[in-house]
């Protein structure tokens, strides 16, 4: 068992990475059905909560189902950070997560996110002013450093440790990479490895396939994996990567009833979260991942992309699933 403060986890959990418009309720959802043992909200900006902007508010909708569940922060501002903890601390998570590695550039320019990087001691106050101003866990997402000259991130992992932090994620890559390059989990394990560090250290980048999950489980010795990326369109990587850990064995991939079926079920919580209009509009980035490997999909895919009309939606996505029955058959 994995224990963030008192929150208990299986051992060697797999978690849902944050994604900015893609880890929204409608996403989580399918996720926590195929094994995602912990998810986090989108990231959301303190100006904006404390400005009471309404998409900001809206980020913090979250629901018992997906329970534990960590709403995240990102801000540059001990202030702001602080404020913004006791508004998280009323809506009731699991845990308050900070972001401090989103290397975007709209991000980055407001001294947010992995900007932080280059000023660890700003990092220690604004994690600090978290820990002081909520009664939940706190944990931290970072990277390796700003660039390659300033892989820091075993000195972050010992300093946010003695102010508090109940858990670390870690991303390979440095700022300066983005998601380009491979990730380096080296200094990943270096940080698990350090006897000084006692929280969890969670290892983030690259994992896409079960085989993966378990070499780098064997090789780097974390603590559990946060996948990101894999599993847009592809919630069934955390059922998979479960099951070949657990017997070394490689599932059959998912039907195209199961495949549609989470697809509708994504859909119908889309609508049902943001209205119709904008749970449509907001679903067409995830058409192709759900599709994605199926032969002469495109006619499908651009007809779900250019209507509004949900049952029109829903009839297309009926017909996926009949040709493509009849294929597997």
């Amino acid at each position: 068992m994995v224990k963030i403060a008192n929150i208990e986890l299986p051992d060697f959990p797999l978690l849902l990475a944050p994604m900015e418009d893609v880890s929204d309720p409608p996403f989580r959802a399918v996720c926590k059905d195929y094994g995602a043992d912990l998810m986090y909200t989108e990231f959301i900006s303190t100006e904006g909560l404390i400005r009471d902007a309404i998409k900001s508010r809206q980020k913090l909708d979250i629901f018992d189902y997906e329970r534990p569940v960590g709403i995240q922060i990102f801000g540059g501002d001990e202030e702001a950070m602080a404020l913004s903890a006791k508004i998280v601390d009323a809506t009731q998570p699991d845990l308050l997560d900070i972001n401090f590695g989103c290397p975007v550039k709209k991000v980055v320019c407001k001294g947010a996110g992995a900007a932080v990087l280059k000023d660890v001691d700003l990092m220690v106050r604004l994690t600090k002013a978290c820990v002081n101003n909520t009664t939940l866990p706190v944990t931290v997402k970072t990277r390796l450093g700003w660039d390659d000259n300033s892989k820091n991130i075993e000195e972050v992992a010992e300093r946010l440790q003695d102010v508090g932090i109940a858990a670390l994620s870690i991303h390979g890559r440095t700022r300066a990479q983005l998601y380009k390059g491979e990730a380096d989990w080296t200094l990943i394990a270096k940080v698990k490895n350090n006897p000084r560090i006692k929280i969890p250290i969670f290892g983030n980048g690259d994992i896409d396939s079960p085989q993966k999950a378990k070499e780098y489980k064997e090789r780097y010795g974390v603590d559990g994996i946060m996948i990101g990326r894999a599993a847009i369109g592809y919630p069934w990587i955390f059922r998979e990567v479960k099951h070949y850990l657990a017997t070394g064995e490689t599932l059959d991939a998912p039907t195209i009833q199961e495949r549609l079926a989470a697809c509708r079920k994504h859909l119908d919580g889309s609508i049902q979260w943001k209205g119709e209009g904008l749970g449509i509009l907001e679903m067409r980035r995830h058409y192709a991942n759900y599709l994605r490997g199926l032969s002469h999909v495109k006619d499908f895919r651009n007809r779900l992309v250019n209507t509004m009309d949900v049952q029109e939606l829903y009839g297309i996505l009926q017909e996926v699933e009949e040709k493509y029955s009849e294929i597997e058959r």
